[in-house]
């Protein structure tokens, strides 16, 4: 028989945090999380997500042993302003057991009719720039420090239990070769002679800093339209200024700005830090730090993770200069493969963005959605 704990105190949070480590052990793909990194997404008092949104974890147990996990998420940002009244689910792990799956997303369904929702869907976190999405295809691809790694029976689960496919996400890959100069160098200049535009980039992470609120202003801007965007609040901001960009090669942030400078365009990429972390195995010390900072400084690939274009730009050959400037970065750097994050099936700009460097779909992911 299943029974579920709710996670509140400190330890149950870092259990629950922990159990994925139990059933991905033995999996060549799965990236872990670092512990307490991790552990900071869920602090209530570290995570300015819960100033709009309130989560509840919940841990399986069968025979007394953790079995299962899942967050239990109301955004009401989400349901209030947007007027979408969704009952969120994530970081949702489970052993290959319907009675413990099942056992789980009951409890999110209960939940979700408490606050009278209409739906739930998952796998999703607090936000855009959370992991998003189950993997359906691509199990034999090691994953990314920006996305969920799953076994194929998850989906065998999702179905039995009477979700149906949402949101359809597609992550490409390309050889950086496969980036010909000629299709992007020309159009580079005259895009930036016609719209008076030039590029900024950056040696130190403390140059990026001052701009990053128009960044995410711009971001919010770019995905507003899009179906499962949520807007970044300026607590959320300041938060993740923290968290991610000294993370991130200052030389892989790329700006376009006008002639007034004011920021049209923007690009993030990051090194990948996959095998690295499958080094560190969630902890960052004593070891970890050491197997992350080489994967910063010494990487030959890139994990392409935002690209926002203002409105009034799209369409308009922008990308050139983006592109004319990673092709200078990434030669300079020894990049050889290129692969992107996330991105919806239905986002033609995207898809359109990239046709010239012939990417190649290698995973693909869903939300799944059942009416309560």
């Amino acid at each position: 028989m299943v029974s579920l704990k709710e996670a509140v105190s400190k330890s149950e949070i870092k259990s629950f945090v922990k159990f994925p480590f139990s059933i991905y052990k033995d999996s060549k793909y799965w990236v872990p999380p670092i512990i307490a990194d991790e552990m900071e997404t869920f602090d209530k008092n570290k995570n300015p997500a819960f100033k709009n949104a309130d989560a509840r974890f919940f841990i399986a147990y069968k025979n007394n042993e953790p079995v299962g996990r899942i967050v239990a998420i109301v955004n009401h940002l989400e349901i209030n302003q947007q007027k979408v009244k969704k009952m969120r689910f994530g970081w949702f792990d489970f052993i290959d057991d319907p009675e413990v799956s099942k056992c789980l997303l009951d409890k999110v369904a209960d939940i979700g009719r408490e606050h009278q929702l209409e739906f739930m869907e998952g796998p999703v976190g607090f936000s855009n720039l959370d992991k998003v999405g189950v993997l359906t295809e691509g199990y034999d691809h090691i994953g990314s420090m920006v996305t969920w790694y799953n076994y194929p029976y998850y989906v065998e689960h999702y179905e039995r239990l009477g979700f149906q496919k949402e949101k359809r996400y597609v992550e490409n890959k390309f050889p950086s070769s496969n980036a010909d100069p000629a299709l992007f160098t020309k159009l580079n200049g005259i895009v930036k002679k016609r719209y008076d535009l030039r590029e900024v980039n950056f040696k130190k992470t403390k140059e990026v800093l001052p701009m990053a609120d128009q960044m995410f202003d711009l971001f919010n801007e770019t995905y507003s339209k899009l179906s499962s965007h949520v807007p970044i609040t300026e607590e959320q901001k300041a938060y993740f200024k923290k968290k991610y960009i000294s993370f991130i090669n200052p030389e892989y942030i790329k700006f376009i700005v006008d002639k007034e400078d004011k920021l049209i365009a923007f690009a993030i990429v990051m090194p990948s830090f996959s095998v690295a972390l499958q080094k560190a195995n969630g902890k960052l010390f004593p070891w970890g730090i050491y197997h992350l900072l080489k994967a910063k400084k010494h990487n030959k690939d890139a994990l392409f993770y935002l690209i926002g274009i203002h409105p009034e730009y799209q369409n308009k050959g922008v990308t050139a200069i983006i592109f004319n400037e990673y092709y200078k970065t990434f030669k300079k750097k020894g990049i050889e493969m290129c692969y992107r994050t996330p991105e919806l099936e239905d986002n033609i700009a995207i898809r359109q963005m990239w046709k010239h460097f012939d990417p190649k779909i290698y995973k693909r992911r869903s939300t799944y959605k059942k009416y309560l």
